[in-house]
């Protein structure tokens, strides 16, 4: 590894083990910080109109693309229970492509459904297939350019992977996982390449997000997992590629509670 980009990369990975080196002031009794800066009492303060669904207020219909998206903002939260079900290789798909697809491959770059820098998109996007209907149980890596799939191994070997998520991989039916491959942003913008690869996972992982709850699907963002045996499951080298964020997907189970 190019040592300029170490600290960074560093940065990128899931350092969990640390949080036990180092006693956090919530573990010390520090009182929790505000949700927000209040405004101060000569400030100015412009209430804003209630967001409602456009049909309701005579703009459009329901059916319209903004009440769509606001339906699903407002029902947007992290789902982690999940019923022992199958999704369909349609609805894989449409997952993959709302995360990294392709809509303009330009050669060098591509336009996606998601904003990257300079159009780097420095992430890979794996998925483990434990229940898709059409597709053995595997490993597998989404390539956007063809939108397909390419097997990187076969079988379910789901105890490996619950130990790499440290016991959160539950009942989903398949699991999305978005390794880092830093160059690509590196190679265009230097040590300040770390930044814009974390920002690319926050925006792929919201479109997840929306996808699922399009679907009637679940899904929840994991940050907290074993970087080393999660670099392994995936065969990745843990220096040039790593994995940097998961998220477990399935049908909710609705008998369940949610945090959002």
């Amino acid at each position: 590894m190019d040592d300029r980009f170490e600290q960074g990369r560093h940065f990128l990975k899931s350092n969990w083990h640390e949080v036990k080196e180092t006693p956090s002031d919530q573990s010390k009794g520090f009182p929790m910080p505000l949700q927000e800066a209040p405004p101060e009492t000569d400030d100015s303060v412009v209430v804003l109109p209630k967001v409602e669904d456009p049909c309701a207020a005579g703009q459009g219909t329901s059916g319209t693309p903004s009440a769509v998206l606001l339906a699903m903002l407002k029902t947007r939260q992290s789902r982690r229970n999940f019923e022992v079900a199958s999704l369909s290789l349609s609805q894989l798909s449409y997952l993959l492509w709302a995360c990294e697809g392709v809509r303009e491959n330009r050669g060098k770059y591509s336009f996606r459904t998601v904003p990257s820098g300079d159009a780097r998109h420095p992430l890979d996007l794996y998925v483990f297939a434990r229940r898709i209907e059409g597709l053995k149980p595997g490993l597998y890596r989404y390539l956007p350019i063809e939108h397909s799939l390419v097997l990187e191994r076969d079988g379910d070997d789901s105890p490996a992977l619950d130990e790499a998520l440290m016991k959160q991989q539950r009942n989903s039916s398949c699991v999305f996982m978005w390794a880092a491959v830093p160059y690509r942003s590196e190679w265009r913008y230097g040590k300040a390449a770390d930044k814009l690869v974390a920002l690319d996972a926050g925006h792929s992982c919201q479109n997840l997000y929306l996808a699922c709850e399009a679907l009637g699907l679940g899904t929840c963002a994991v940050g907290a997992y074993d970087q080393k045996k999660l670099d392994a499951y995936l065969g990745l080298d843990g220096e040039d590629m790593f994995a940097l964020y998961v998220a477990p997907v399935g049908k909710p189970n609705t008998a369940a509670g949610e945090l959002n």
